[in-house]
């Protein structure tokens, strides 16, 4: 066999392979084009104006004590576990857009092929704000066929697991937002002993309001059941951490999800301590009025 003949099999089989790995892609109405899952991300740094942001600057933090609000993801491109994806939103307390969304997943009809699906292009989408239910800033999009919630964190937004896929058959891709978005995981090894550091006041913080939920469970129903659930967020901060890239070596992940808990329970220790102090001022004997009697002439 020649050597020129060898060359152009070799080529024939890189190409094959590259067109398996792409796998299948949908841009919607006024979306612009995907990039293939996997793909590196400085497309999506350019699509954001060009405005590049290094690990320390996406990864620094609030100061301690202070609830995050929109500002603190506002502009940065942010990936889902660290890998996958872009999420990036503007905005401020009033409300809040989605300027660009791609979403990684798999092929419906065959698994082992990744597709990337353009929810964002032309037309941002809003996000509604609902407020602070556990303490966080919550908002809701309404993404057409994959409508969705996220709590903002410090420098990243955390949405809940879903159920079910979400499916769009016209690009043959199932997917779902739900996990962690934020920045790239490689890029946070460098910030590995500040992000201890700061899991030792988070830890701490969640501890001590474990400690005064705990003196209200035995008459609170409502403490005695957080504190079951408690019990149970190590494992469930694991299974959604797994994932991040490179969470082993600078536990940003499982960070930030330990912050966002220690903010919850803090929310709830007050909304019982103002129920406990409105039921007692409920029970305080009413003092009656007495008349004087008038004087007899």
């Amino acid at each position: 066999m020649s050597r020129r003949f060898q060359t152009l099999i070799c080529g024939f089989i890189a190409a094959a392979l590259a067109a398996s790995e792409a796998g299948a892609q949908l841009v919607l109405p006024g979306a612009e084009p995907a990039t293939a899952a996997g793909a590196k991300s400085s497309p999506a740094k350019a699509r954001s104006g060009g405005a590049s942001k290094s690990a320390g600057s996406a990864a620094k933090s609030v100061k301690p004590g202070v609830v995050p609000d929109v500002a603190a993801i506002a502009g940065r491109p942010l990936m889902l576990n660290g890998k996958s994806g872009l999420l990036q939103i503007s905005g401020d307390d009033k409300g809040a857009t989605i300027d660009k969304l791609q979403l990684a997943g798999e092929s419906v009809s065959d698994s082992s092929q990744h597709c990337v699906v353009d929810i964002v292009g032309e037309n941002p989408i809003k996000a509604t704000s609902v407020g602070r239910p556990d303490g966080l800033q919550r908002f809701e999009a309404a993404v057409p066929a994959c409508p969705f919630s996220f709590d903002v964190l410090d420098g990243a937004a955390l949405a809940p697991s879903q159920i079910t896929a979400c499916v769009f058959k016209a690009a043959d891709c199932q997917t779902g937002p739900g996990g962690l978005w934020g920045p790239d995981g490689a890029s946070l090894v460098g910030d590995a002993a500040t992000f201890a550091k700061e899991r030792v006041e988070a830890d701490k913080a969640m501890a001590k309001a474990v400690r005064a939920i705990q003196a209200r469970a035995t008459d609170n129903p409502d403490a005695a059941d957080l504190i079951r659930d408690q019990n149970g967020f190590a494992g469930q901060r694991d299974d959604t951490c797994r994932d991040y890239v490179k969470e082993s070596v600078h536990g940003y992940c499982a960070l930030r999800l330990t912050q966002a808990r220690a903010v919850l329970l803090e929310t709830r220790l007050s909304e019982f301590a103002a129920a406990a102090a409105g039921k007692t001022a409920s029970e305080k004997p009413v003092k009656a009025k007495t008349k004087k009697k008038a004087k007899e002439p």
